[in-house]
């Protein structure tokens, strides 16, 4: 009887001994995973952050073509005028010579 309880006493302790092994495991799994969700959400906040300067910089973008195709209109105008002032330069030049 007293060699059961001893083998007994044996098994408990080897028990106990693994379920700390086990809960010191689980501990540094949830330490683990506790640092994984940090570092995803500081990734989260950083796509956002992007996301919204992704946007910014679409606009500012598109404010420029905007602009360019403005210009190259405006310098269409400007050498159509250019073009017609010579040719009426020209027509006051030519009769008098």
């Amino acid at each position: 009887h007293e060699q059961l309880l001893k083998m007994m006493e044996e098994r408990m302790i080897d028990v106990e001994q693994k379920l700390r092994l086990v809960k010191r495991l689980l501990q540094d799994k949830v330490n683990q995973l506790k640092e994984q969700l940090s570092k995803n959400t500081k990734a989260d906040a950083m796509v956002k952050d992007l996301y919204v300067e992704n946007a910014q910089l679409l606009k500012a973008l598109e404010m420029t073509e905007q602009r360019q195709r403005t210009a190259e209109k405006k310098n269409y105008l400007l050498e159509e005028k250019i073009a017609n002032l010579n040719r009426i330069v020209k027509n006051l030049a030519s009769p008098s010579f």
